[in-house]
Formats: C-alpha cells, sequence, structure tokens
C-alpha cells in the first residue's frame, strides 16, 4: 500500500520575474512487522511478515489491518521517500 503526499510552493524573490516553483512528494510504505509475538512471557519472537499489506479499502478500518499477519499498520517499520523537484527561470530585464 502506497500513500502520495503532494505540496506545492512557489516562491518568487529576486528578480521581478524571477520564478522559483518546487514541488515535494512524499512516499510512505510501511514494511515488516516488528510486534513482539512473545513480549507477555519476556522474550522476543517476530512473525516474519516482510510488508504491510492493507485488508481493506482506504478509509474503513481494514485498511489499517494487515491481511497477511493481522496486525495494525503501527506495528510495522514505516519507509518515507522524499524528492524534491525544483524549477527555476531566470529574471527577466525589460530595458
Amino acid at each position: 500500500m502506497k500513500k502520495r503526499q503532494v505540496v506545492m510552493k512557489k516562491d518568487s524573490t529576486g528578480g521581478k520575474n524571477s520564478t522559483t516553483s518546487s514541488s515535494m512528494v512524499r512516499t510512505v510504505r510501511y514494511v515488516e512487522c516488528q510486534k513482539n509475538h512473545a513480549a507477555n512471557i519476556g522474550g522476543y519472537a517476530v512473525d516474519g511478515c516482510r510488508e504491510f499489506m492493507a485488508s481493506g479499502d482506504e478509509g474503513t478500518n481494514g485498511a489499517l489491518l494487515c491481511a497477511a499477519c493481522g496486525c495494525h499498520r503501527n506495528f510495522h517499520r514505516r519507509e518515507v521517500e522524499t524528492e524534491v523537484v525544483c524549477e527555476y527561470s531566470p529574471p527577466t530585464f525589460n530595458d
């Protein structure tokens, strides 16, 4: 399951007609499950689930439960990838 968050920011500083625009795309993935199933007896055992797969559609309670191991999404390690794209057009001078 992938989530995507897009943030657009426009900034016009420098010259009068200078334009700088940048966009940032964040991709969130939930990977291996880290729930300790033996914590109540003082041990350490994980179930080996390698990636979160939602058991329901987005917006339902099933979207927060893993179809593979049955754990809540919070037990899975979160990875965030951020990509920033900047576009710059130099100022134009009218003499």
